[in-house]
């Protein structure tokens, strides 16, 4: 059985006792591959996932095969989100953009314990509000900022669900959360490069100063990110 005590899925730490005890026997570590699935559109989520190291992301897809990506989420998170609202399926690909590890759980079993437990429904509602205050957010930036600002606000949230500082992003990955061409984020990171914010190189991004990085950024970063503060608590 799982330990509260060795989790480091934000939602699953912050469980009282009781509430992790109704999930516990149910969970079932799993690796968590790159390009692993976690939901696919219109078709019902057999699994709930709580990462614990990793990133996963939630992209919507055009009849004409478009991609843009409209949220992520690591271990301050789950996945799908749905789930919790009882919500069978959703039109999005979610799948693992950068490998890691976790936990999962039947949904059926999921709704058993979100059924006996009240600390625990709140939990997850309040996680899946914050989620959708990310996408939100994500399609108001696609608006208004430049993309230099919109791939700041992309390295800054993946960087917050990232140990370190280097993060393993592909310019293919970054093109698809920001709905551009490759050729346009090659330009946007030499942006980023030149100001000493950055460094890339070939799928690898390491943030150089994380407080400029933020200055940058502007107003395209921080609404979502206070607003899981104030639901839930500090993302680490």
């Amino acid at each position: 059985m799982v330990s509260q005590d060795k989790v480091r899925n934000k939602l699953l730490a912050l469980l009282p006792d009781h509430a992790f005890a109704a999930l516990a026997e149910a969970l079932e570590y799993v690796e968590l591959p790159r390009a692993h699935v976690f939901s696919s559109p219109d078709l019902p989520a057999e699994h709930a996932y709580f990462i614990e190291s990793g990133i996963g992301s939630i992209v919507a897809i055009t009849p004409q095969g478009q991609r843009s990506e409209v949220g992520i989420f690591g271990p301050e998170g789950m996945s799908p989100a749905s789930i919790v609202l009882d919500t069978a399926s959703t039109p999005y690909s979610v799948f693992m953009q950068i490998p890691g590890y976790g936990y999962r759980i039947a949904t059926d079993a999921l709704h058993r314990a979100i059924a006996q437990s009240d600390a625990l429904r709140h939990l997850l509602s309040r996680y899946a509000y914050a989620l959708s205050v990310q996408t939100s957010y994500t399609g108001l930036s696609n608006s208004v900022h430049h993309i230099d600002e919109r791939l700041a606000r992309w390295i800054l949230m993946c960087h917050d669900r990232t140990p370190g500082d280097q993060i393993a992003l592909t310019h293919e990955f970054l093109s698809v959360m920001l709905a551009v061409r490759r050729s346009s984020v090659t330009t946007a990171l030499h942006v980023l490069e030149g100001k000493h914010l950055v460094y890339s190189e070939r799928n690898l991004i390491t943030v150089r100063d994380r407080p400029a990085l933020e200055l940058f950024a502007g107003d395209a970063y921080g609404v979502p990110e206070r607003e899981y503060v104030r639901l839930i608590g500090a993302m680490r």
